[in-house]
């Protein structure tokens, strides 16, 4: 068979578009031109909110992913079109910070209408939360389109806290992400908290009769035991870092080496040779002089993701508010 450039071509995108990554072009600065004060808009209301709340980095950060991982980053999380709302499915359970964007939305239609989409608010949200728990500032691509479809059966393979590591290397695949990107967006869960709910299994019938965990660190199991007793409260939050869960670290990998994850999800990364390896080459003790920078790896993780089955162009819309169709 003779290929030629064409085909080559053809060929090419349809393997970029099989994997989830867009190859639609986001820009630095899209709206340098058309919204100047765009980013600072977005950056004031949320650390003006962020006052009021301290766990807003990680709401905003966690909205951000699961907007990315149904279709695309699109603001289609945001959409309340009624009970088949996308923001409604089980797989988004807690997901919150939806008037944050709304407002920030607001003061951007005002100042430049029409020109700046929830899409990006959302994706700019998320990199200013990150900094406001101690996390790397970094230079957000922008131009996303916000999306028309918002339906909650879309996001049925939402990535779940009880899926096994394959599961999850699978849907990461699925989106054009590999196991270093799940290692490190992963290592987002160093901030925020979890409720008692997601921790039932885990600790009261993960192995026959009603045994937890095997990899939880046995110093560690009481202290989940006593935040998160069984027949207590499923809705009381515990943090998803031991030791630093309102500040951006790489210490929750460390707490996944040492068996002290919350999550079974995080706590699978060590269970698996390739997430493992990925793990300990940012915590091991030559880490800081001859190993890779977590920090540069991760934004170099949240901005891929950001750029999944992108929307720009012609494609999609500008909402004039996040929570409705134009």
């Amino acid at each position: 068979m003779v290929w030629t450039k064409a085909k080559v071509n053809l060929a090419l995108s349809l393997v970029i578009v099989f994997i989830g990554i867009s190859v639609a072009d986001l820009k630095v600065g899209f709206y340098s031109n058309t919204c100047p004060q765009a980013e600072s808009i977005v950056k004031r209301v949320v650390s003006g909110a962020s006052l009021s709340d301290p766990n807003l980095p990680a709401i905003l950060l966690r909205l951000h992913f699961h907007d990315c991982f149904v279709e695309g980053c699109d603001g289609s999380i945001l959409v309340d079109n009624g009970a088949i709302s996308e923001k409604f499915a089980f797989g988004h359970e807690g997901v919150r910070g939806f008037e944050i964007i709304e407002a920030a939305k607001a003061e951007l239609e005002a100042a430049c209408p029409g020109v700046v989409s929830c899409a990006d608010i959302v994706a700019l949200a998320a990199r200013d939360a990150i900094s406001l728990a101690n996390g790397p500032a970094y230079e957000v691509p922008t131009g996303r389109r916000d999306g028309r479809v918002s339906n909650l059966s879309l996001a049925k393979d939402m990535p779940d806290v009880s899926d096994s590591i394959e599961i999850l290397k699978d849907k990461f695949m699925r989106k054009g992400l590999h196991a270093k990107e799940l290692v490190l967006l992963s290592a987002a869960h160093t901030i925020g908290t979890t409720a008692c709910f997601f921790m039932t299994k885990r600790l009261y019938n993960f192995l026959p009769g009603g045994q937890p965990d095997p990899t939880i660190n046995p110093v560690f199991l009481p202290e989940l035991t006593t935040q998160c007793p069984q027949n207590g409260d499923i809705n009381t939050r515990i943090p998803m870092d031991r030791s630093s869960e309102r500040l951006f670290d790489q210490q929750i990998l460390q707490n996944i080496k040492d068996g002290f994850a919350v999550l079974q999800t995080d706590a699978g990364l060590y269970e698996d040779v390739a997430t493992r390896q990925i793990v300990n080459s940012y915590v091991g003790l030559l880490n800081p002089l001859f190993g890779p920078s977590f920090e540069s790896d991760f934004v170099k993780a949240m901005v891929k993701m950001g750029k999944i089955n992108l929307k720009t162009g012609s494609n999609g819309e500008i909402r004039r508010v996040c929570s409705a169709f134009n």
